[in-house]
């Protein structure tokens, strides 16, 4: 019944009225859809909902009941689950083929038509993916360039922190900011200033498409996709891609009256030079067009923001609820760094600082159902026959916390990276990128980014909660959206220097 009242709250009263037939449109829809005997078991869906009052993105049980391969439904629309990490690394890399195609609901279709590199398939998608991981390396992705880039930006983030003077403060826009200058400073070539009104709209603009991709609304859009107009947040988040798409057009423009063939600024110019060398061949149908790049740009700044943003994020908030850890990393942070700046090549030697910054990622979970996959062929997996164009959700929230792989897997426990001598220890089940075909193309940068910004500011910095708040007042509970990112709160960043001296 939620789903309905939040339905009925978001449409107007015309809107009702074509909602109310609509609904019986997918009333039909859901009673044609027929299942086969071969299907994976799955909860009976209730007409209209499907199983939608049975997800709960932070309380996994359908597997439980039903195994690692199970069918759920989004109204009408039929999905299968693949949970635990065994069953999710069969698929998507050992059939990584067949399960490797992108499911695109309605809502990501009104959001890329097909192209750019998140929401595409064929073989606009293969070229502009080659294209882009080509390029990203190119400008020194996970590398000593992108390295400088974040050790710079690393400057004025700490700036912003000490503006605060260790009164409590909201992590979210300056740890975005940053984060955003990154995939910035290699897609356009340089870095904006915080205070950008430009930059600040395109940061908000992409954090709220973020938690409204995730919503009640757009689950209601998805199933009856006319009711678009009725519902005013999708009219939202309509708006908030064009607006910057708009922005990524005029930034282009201006790259593009300054184009210098012989020497790439960044990944905008590459493309920009790439398409200029197809037209002057003569070669026609080309995929270098002007709606590839603005949805690719689009989707590596908000793909190379939130996701590292999110995660430092929660990284800061649990340094701050368990200062027992807090304090080990930085005693080993001062004693292998002696005060000098983190390079890359410190991970090796700063094991249990690197085991944090796993285990932050293990238990922020931030992709917990993953982007949607589609099997791109009638597929035989586990027992079952899974149809071709099949919507497949490979749940990285039960590798991530699959009890099968890890000792405390809803604790946070850094131990579960380090071996018997202190030294960091691989873990198959840690695949916080995904895998296989569709895994991040943005993992090294990440990476990297994830190590010097929480190195740095936990040389820097003594994280805590405002005063008044105990380490047990900070919820862990997180915000659903399409990611899952801390629930609002505020953190007091001390400076470990004033603190040493008095």
């Amino acid at each position: 019944m939620a789903l309905v009242e939040t339905l009925l709250m978001h449409v107007s009263t015309t809107g009702a009225l074509l909602a109310a037939v609509l609904l019986l449109l997918m009333v039909y829809l859901f009673f044609i859809s027929s299942s086969s005997s071969g299907d994976p078991p799955g909860p009976k869906p209730l007409p209209l909902l499907g199983n939608l009052h049975l997800l709960d993105l932070r309380q996994p049980h359908l597997s439980k009941k039903y195994g690692s391969v199970f069918t759920v439904y989004f109204g009408p629309k039929k999905a299968v689950v693949l949970a635990g990490y065994k069953t999710v690394k069969h698929a998507l890399v050992n059939q990584a083929e067949e399960f490797g195609q992108r499911d695109i609901t309605p809502i990501f279709r009104d959001i890329s038509h097909g192209f750019g590199i998140v929401f595409a398939n064929g073989d606009s998608w293969k070229e502009m993916r080659r294209f882009a991981l080509s390029t990203l390396r190119d400008f020194g992705m996970g590398k000593k360039l992108s390295e400088q880039k974040i050790l710079d930006e690393m400057g004025y983030l700490r700036e912003v922190f000490e503006k605060f003077q260790g009164n409590p403060f909201d992590t979210n826009k300056p740890v975005n900011h940053a984060v955003s200058n990154i995939i910035s400073a290699i897609v356009y070539g340089k870095r904006f200033e915080y205070e950008d009104p430009v930059f600040q709209g395109m940061v908000e603009r992409s954090n709220q498409n973020i938690r409204i991709l995730g919503s009640a609304v757009i689950q209601i859009y998805n199933m009856c996709p006319f009711l678009g107009p009725w519902l005013k947040t999708w009219r939202t988040l309509v708006e908030n891609i064009d607006s910057n798409k708009r922005e990524i057009k005029e930034l282009v423009k201006v790259l593009q009256e300054t184009l210098n063939p012989l020497e790439s600024r960044g990944f905008i110019d590459t493309f920009l030079i790439q398409k200029e060398s197809i037209q002057e061949s003569g070669e026609k149908d080309s995929h270098f067009h002007e709606q590839n790049l603005v949805n690719t740009v689009s989707n590596l700044f908000s793909a190379g923001t939130d996701t590292t943003a999110t995660t430092l994020r929660w990284g800061l908030m649990l340094m701050a609820k368990y200062p027992h850890i807090q304090d080990r990393v930085q005693k080993e942070i001062d004693q292998k760094l002696a005060g000098r700046q983190p390079v890359s090549e410190d991970r090796k030697n700063l094991p249990y600082t690197d085991a944090v910054i796993h285990e932050i990622q293990r238990l922020g979970n931030i992709v917990p159902l993953n982007v949607p996959h589609m099997t791109s062929c009638d597929v035989n997996f586990n027992g079952y026959f899974i149809k071709k164009g099949t919507c497949v959700l490979p749940l990285l929230m039960s590798v991530l916390r699959d009890e099968n792989e890890w000792e405390t897997p809803n604790t946070f426990n850094p131990e579960h990276f380090l071996d018997e001598e202190g030294r960091l220890r691989k873990r198959d089940a840690f695949m916080p990128f995904s895998a296989g075909r569709r895994m991040c193309p943005g993992e090294s940068l990440a990476r990297m980014e994830l190590f010097l910004f929480f190195t740095s500011l936990l040389q820097h910095f003594r994280f805590t909660p405002p005063p008044g708040v105990s380490e047990d007042d900070l919820d862990l509970t997180p915000v659903v959206g399409l990611t899952l990112s801390p629930s609002p709160h505020k953190l007091c960043a001390i400076s470990r220097a004033e603190r040493q001296q008095n």
